[in-house]
């Protein structure tokens, strides 16, 4: 079992998740794991960066350097301590920081992943990045604003960057197979 911290880089208040998956997840389930966890849709290519190497979908276009995170289990290459990076949607570039927080080997297995803890909702995709998701919150924020209606009407009319639902969050998770 692997405790995990996954956290947005770039952004204050920090939108983060604690997490707890199993010892042999791959890179591949991590990555369904963190689009789930963070509530991401899945819409754009990802790759994890582990002390310089790259995991990710193998694409004949970035050479020899990305290893199959379908063939790499996170304990074969991460130990407790550690700190790698995962980036999702290389147009936005958002780039989480993860933290191995604890690393168990024998110990019963998960039946499926948890999140512990966490706070603040994730960016709406395609939503421009980092300064496009400060620019969002600013413009929902702000009922004057000149973009306040057709940002409100872009993101559904509910979206509260403050909120984070740990129940709803679990409840998708345990259909992570």
């Amino acid at each position: 079992m692997v405790q995990l911290k996954i956290s947005l880089d770039y952004l204050e208040p920090e939108i983060w998740r604690r997490m707890l998956v199993p010892g042999d997840c791959t890179f591949a389930k991590l990555h369904h794991i963190i689009q789930v966890a963070m509530g991401w849709q899945d819409c754009h290519l990802h790759s994890f960066e582990v002390r310089g190497r790259r995991y990710g979908v193998p694409n004949p276009n970035w050479g020899d350097n990305v290893f199959d995170e379908q063939r790499n289990r996170l304990t074969q290459i991460v130990a407790a301590g550690d700190h790698f990076t995962y980036e999702y949607d290389f147009g936005d570039s958002w780039t989480h920081g993860i933290v191995v927080e604890s690393l168990e080997r024998n110990v019963e297995p998960l039946k499926h992943v948890v999140c512990l803890e966490g706070a603040r909702a994730c960016p709406p995709e395609d939503c421009g990045g980092f300064p496009g998701f400060e620019r969002l919150c600013d413009a929902l924020a702000d009922p004057n604003d000149d973009e306040h209606d057709e940002l409100s009407e872009w993101v559904g009319g509910a979206y509260d960057p403050a909120i984070f639902d740990l129940i709803s969050t679990n409840a998708a998770l345990q259909r992570v197979r």
